[in-house]
C-alpha cells in the first residue's frame, strides 16, 4: 500500500482488539506512512509487527509502545477531534516504558520525515495532555 499523499510505502500493522477503539474506522489494522506520518484503515494488515523505526530510530522497536504510538501519531492531524483516544494511547506509550514526548521532539528534527503536522506545535499541546 502507497501512501495517496506522497506516494511513499506505507507501513502496514495489525491493531490489537484492546485498542480498536482508538483506531477511526472499523478496519482491523492501519498504515502509517514514514513520510508524511499519514494513517489509514488498513483491511489486511500483515500479521507481523513491522519496524517502526522505519519511520525514525527515535519510534518504539516494541509493539507495545510502537503501535499506540503510531496511532497517536496518525492522529495528530486532528487532536482536537481525537483528543481523548490521545490522550489514551499516551498513557499506553508511557506505560510501555517510552516517553511520547521525546519521540514527537525527534521526529519533528528527523530526515525524511516530511509532514504538513506542526509536531513542535503538537508536542506543546500533547504535554497538556499528560
Amino acid at each position: 500500500m502507497h501512501c495517496p499523499d506522497c506516494d511513499t510505502r506505507m507501513l502496514a500493522f495489525a491493531v490489537p482488539a484492546d485498542l480498536r477503539d482508538y483506531l477511526p474506522g472499523e478496519q482491523p489494522g492501519a498504515a502509517i506512512c514514514p513520510r508524511c506520518l499519514q494513517l489509514r484503515p488498513a483491511t489486511d494488515p500483515p500479521e507481523a509487527v513491522p519496524d517502526f523505526r522505519q519511520i525514525d530510530d527515535s519510534f518504539p522497536a516494541q509493539s507495545a509502545a510502537a503501535i499506540p504510538m503510531a496511532l497517536v501519531v496518525g492522529l495528530l492531524s486532528s487532536l482536537a477531534i481525537h483528543r481523548q483516544e490521545i490522550s489514551a494511547l499516551l498513557e499506553r506509550v508511557e506505560h510501555a516504558g517510552v516517553d511520547p514526548l521525546l519521540v514527537v521532539d525527534r521526529l519533528s528534527v528527523a530526515d525524511g520525515v516530511e509532514t504538513e503536522i506542526d509536531l513542535e506545535g503538537r508536542r506543546r499541546q500533547l504535554e497538556q495532555l499528560l
